[in-house]
């Protein structure tokens, strides 16, 4: 039981998005892919994501136990006893996820790491979550973090493209919450917690959705414009794209919770169809294709 509880409180599920987003900033630069070399990196990056998501619930057990959602989540219901327990886990895991990453690749990976672990668990959960809608914006910048991580571990000289990725990662971010935002607007606004659909409704929600979804199209294409990657990825970001616009404006027509389900679901398709294109452009000829 109590090791089923400090896996839960570590929040795999976002730990391993992190840790590809890493595997994918390793691609993007790697000229030759050493399976070992990501398998290392997978492991420092799920383990320091995983340290900053203790933290947020340990810092947020209060506003967990408010929300049917969260209410069963081990710090909220009491289960592992002292709180102070899992702040000690939180570190450790960070320390743990720094130290493989400075050993195995260099500071630069080990910086990347710990700044997207503080921005989740400190910018985002600390300073902005409870005081203003736009904390899921700036807090998507941890997640970026983990994508030059990613490419620092190969070479650190190499930012441009690594950097165009973690745009589109930062711009993502809002477009896939805020629409689970509205499936869970209740709980947020039980809490108190100003996530934009408690803020401004559904409606405008949406708009900012669709807003925000077409500059996370245009940075996609950026890659493509600066000469960085080829046509196979400009073509299968930009089908991405379109689809992901048109259920954003079918979602404005109509901020239905099943649109919003339908958008949220698509986000990650959307993000893993990118990311993965970048990998096939750089590792795969076109040649392959018949191009």
């Amino acid at each position: 039981m109590q090791i089923r509880s400090y896996l839960e409180l570590m929040k795999l599920r976002i730990g391993f998005l992190i840790a590809l987003s890493a595997m994918a900033g390793y691609a993007a630069v790697a000229t030759r892919v050493d399976g070992w070399q990501l398998l290392i990196l997978f492991i420092a990056m799920l383990l320091g994501s995983s340290g900053s998501a203790v933290f947020n619930q340990f810092y947020d057990r209060d506003l967990d136990r408010l929300m049917p959602r969260t209410a069963l989540r081990p710090l909220a219901a009491g289960t592992l006893g002292d709180p102070r327990r899992a702040l000690w886990f939180a570190g450790i895991l960070l320390m743990a996820g720094c130290l493989i990453a400075v050993l195995a690749f260099n500071w630069v990976v080990a910086a990347h790491l710990f700044l997207g672990a503080f921005t989740y668990g400190v910018v985002y959960t600390v300073w902005l979550k409870r005081r203003h809608w736009t904390n899921i914006i700036i807090g998507g910048a941890a997640g970026s973090f983990a994508v030059l991580a990613g490419a620092a571990a190969v070479d650190g000289s190499q930012w441009l493209l690594p950097t165009l990725m973690a745009i589109t990662l930062f711009l993502w971010t809002p477009s896939h919450f805020w629409s689970l935002a509205i499936l869970i607007k209740d709980d947020y606004a039980k809490a108190g917690v100003p996530m934009l659909p408690v803020v401004l409704g559904d409606a405008a929600c949406a708009k900012w959705i669709f807003a925000n979804t077409v500059a996370l199209v245009i940075s996609a294409m950026l890659p493509t414009l600066f000469g960085q990657l080829g046509v196979l990825y400009a073509v299968v970001s930009t089908a991405f794209g379109i689809r992901f616009l048109w259920l954003n404006w079918k979602l404005v027509r109509d901020p239905s919770r099943n649109l919003a389900r339908r958008n949220f679901l698509f986000s990650m398709q959307y993000l893993a169809g990118v990311f993965l294109a970048v990998v096939i452009d750089r590792h795969v000829s076109l040649a392959t294709f018949g191009l």
